[in-house]
């Protein structure tokens, strides 16, 4: 399997994850502490299970952008090492020459001088 698509997977995954982990979690406080019964005093983890849902929400978020910069400094510097092309420092392009008569030319008669 190719080192792009183990990365592509990778990212994949843990944006599917985050997805699920945000979707869990109500923005107005309701999510999963108000399903299980609501106040931040009660005992038995369920405000310990919001604290969990914003760690895991952070911690994918660091994953998954970490994946993105990793891939892209390990799959462009394996592709880089592939090509053999020399690429030349300075390329001089020639010039292009300037028509110093821009109308029709005339045949030369006589001696090789032109008589009007």
């Amino acid at each position: 399997m190719n080192l792009f698509f183990i990365f592509l997977l990778l990212i994949v995954l843990a944006a599917f994850l985050l997805i699920v982990v945000i979707m869990v979690q109500n923005p107005k406080g309701g999510g999963l502490d108000s399903t299980f019964g609501g106040g931040a005093g009660m005992i038995g983890g369920v405000k310990q299970t919001t604290d969990f849902l914003e760690k895991a929400t952070w911690t994918l978020f660091g994953l998954m952008i970490g994946l993105i910069l990793l891939s892209n400094t390990i799959v462009f510097k394996s592709t880089e090492e592939k090509e053999d092309i020399a690429i030349p420092e300075s390329v001089e392009t020639p010039a292009q020459p300037t028509p110093q008569n821009e109308g029709p030319t005339l045949p030369v008669q006589g001696g090789g001088e032109n008589n009007p």
